[in-house]
C-alpha cells in the first residue's frame, strides 16, 4: 500500500495541533523543573503561541509576529521558556522558506534576541541554567533554522522555474507538432485535390464524346480520393496510441510508392518521366517520407501552376547523398497573377529538408525553360531521425535554406 503525501493545509493542521498538544503536556512539568506551575493565563498563552501554526504558510509574517509576541509575554510572566521554544523556531523556518532574506533575516535576529532575553531572565530570576548555553542556543538555533528555510525557498523557486520551463518546452513541442501535422495535411490534401481537379475537368470535357476516357477519369478520382482518405487516417492515427485497435499497419508513404504517385499523375494527362540512378537502398522513415513529400509537392505545383507541362523526376542514390530533382519543360500555362514564392508548399519542403540535415533549392532551370526543385539529403545510419545538430540548424537557420534565383510560381 502506497502512502500519499499530505496536502499543505492538512499538514499544517496536523503540525499545529500536535505542537499545541505537546506544549500543553510539557507545560504540566513546569513545577517539576523548578518553574511556576501553569495557570489559566499560562495555558492560554501556550495555545496563542502554538496554534497559529495552523495557518503558518498562508500568513507567515503574521504567524511569526503572534508567536514571538506570545513567547515574550510568556517568558516575562515567569513561565518555563522551553515550553514554547519549538513554536518560535518553526515560525522562523516558515518565514525564511516563504519570504526573501530582507524579511526573514531580521526575523531570525528577533528570534535570537527573544531566546537571549529568556536566558537572561532565567539567570536573573532563579539561575535555572547557564547563560553561556542560552546565548549559544540563541545564536545557533535561529541561524540554522533560517539557513534551512532559505534553502527550502530557493529549492521551491528553482522547482517552479523548472516547471515553467518544462511547460514552455511542452508548448513549443505542441506547436512543432501542429506545424508538422499541418504540413502533412497540406501535402496530402493539395496533391490529391489537384489530381482530382484535373481528372474532373477531363471527365467533364470528354463526358459525351469519349465515355471510356470519362469513366477512366472517374475511376482515377475514386482511387485518388480513397488514397487521400487512407493517408489521412494513417497520419491522424499516429497521434493515437499505437496499440489502439484499428491503428494502421502500413507506414507513411516513401520512395517505394513513387511509381504509384507517378502513375496517378500520368493518368491525369501530365507526362511524367521517372529516372532512378544508383543502387536504391532503404532510408530512415523520416528521410524517406521527406523525399516522397518533396516530389509530391513538386508535381502538385506543376498540376496547379503549369498545366500541360511535362515533368521529369530524377532520383540519384550517391554513396553518401540522395539527390532528387523535379523539373518541368516550361510549356505549361502559368495562371496570371500568381506571384513567385507566395505560398507555403516550398517553404514546407525546406523545413522538411532542414530537419534531416538536407536542403532544397528551387528556381528556374539553367536553360530558362521551366522550373526546378532540387533536394539533397545525406544518407547515413541516422538519416531517419534528426540529430542534435540538425535540430540546432532548424532553430538557428543552418543548412537547408538554399534557393536558386527566385522565379516561377510556388505553392
Amino acid at each position: 500500500m502506497q502512502l500519499r503525501p499530505l496536502s499543505g493545509r492538512i499538514a499544517n493542521v496536523v503540525i499545529g495541533l500536535a505542537m499545541t498538544a505537546l506544549a500543553l503536556l510539557l507545560g504540566r512539568d513546569s513545577a517539576t523543573q523548578g518553574w511556576p506551575p501553569l495557570d489559566p493565563t499560562g495555558y492560554t498563552l501556550i495555545v496563542l503561541v502554538n496554534l497559529p501554526a495552523l495557518v503558518r504558510t498562508r500568513f507567515p509574517v503574521a504567524v511569526f509576529a503572534v508567536t514571538q509576541t506570545g513567547f515574550v509575554v510568556y517568558v516575562c510572566l515567569g513561565y518555563w521558556p522551553v515550553v514554547n521554544s519549538l513554536a518560535t523556531l518553526l515560525a522562523t523556518f516558515t518565514l525564511a522558506s516563504l519570504r526573501p532574506a530582507r524579511i526573514s533575516a531580521p526575523g531570525a535576529v528577533i528570534t535570537g534576541l527573544t531566546w537571549l532575553g529568556a536566558g537572561l531572565l532565567d539567570e536573573v530570576n532563579g539561575d535555572h541554567g547557564s547563560l553561556a548555553a542560552a546565548a549559544g542556543q540563541a545564536v545557533v538555533f535561529p541561524a540554522v533554522l533560517w539557513w534551512f528555510g532559505t534553502l527550502a525557498r530557493k529549492t521551491t523557486e528553482l522547482t517552479r522555474e523548472l516547471a515553467a520551463e518544462q511547460e514552455q518546452r511542452a508548448l513549443r513541442e505542441i506547436a512543432a507538432e501542429r506545424s508538422r501535422i499541418a504540413r502533412e495535411l497540406h501535402d496530402v490534401v493539395a496533391h490529391h485535390m489537384a489530381v482530382i481537379s484535373v481528372q474532373a475537368g477531363l471527365a467533364r470535357f470528354v463526358f459525351d464524346s469519349d465515355p471510356a476516357t470519362a469513366r477512366g477519369a472517374l475511376d482515377t478520382i475514386a482511387d485518388t480520393g480513397a488514397e487521400a482518405l487512407d493517408e489521412m487516417r494513417r497520419m491522424l492515427a499516429l497521434l493515437r496510441d499505437s496499440d489502439e485497435p484499428g491503428a494502421p499497419e502500413r507506414p507513411m508513404p516513401g520512395l517505394q510508392r513513387l511509381a504509384d504517385l507517378v502513375a496517378r499523375v500520368r493518368a491525369g494527362g501530365t507526362p511524367v518521366e521517372l529516372t532512378v540512378r544508383g543502387t536504391a537502398r532503404p532510408l530512415g522513415p523520416g528521410a524517406d517520407l521527406c523525399a516522397y513529400r518533396v516530389i509530391q509537392e513538386s508535381l502538385t505545383n506543376i498540376l496547379k501552376h503549369a498545366p500541360g507541362a511535362a515533368a521529369r523526376i530524377e532520383v540519384n542514390y550517391e554513396p553518401k547523398t540522395l539527390r532528387v530533382e523535379v523539373t518541368d519543360d516550361g510549356k505549361g500555362a502559368v495562371p496570371a497573377g500568381v506571384p513567385a514564392g507566395s505560398g507555403h508548399g516550398l517553404i514546407g519542403m525546406r523545413e522538411r529538408a532542414k530537419l534531416y540535415g538536407g536542403r532544397v533549392d528551387t528556381g528556374p532551370r539553367e536553360d530558362g525553360r521551366g522550373f526546378a526543385v532540387r533536394l539533397t539529403l545525406p544518407l547515413s545510419a541516422r538519416s531517419g531521425a534528426p540529430s542534435a545538430a540538425d535540430r540546432r540548424d532548424e532553430a538557428g537557420g543552418g543548412p537547408g535554406v538554399g534557393r536558386l534565383p527566385p522565379s516561377g510560381p510556388e505553392d
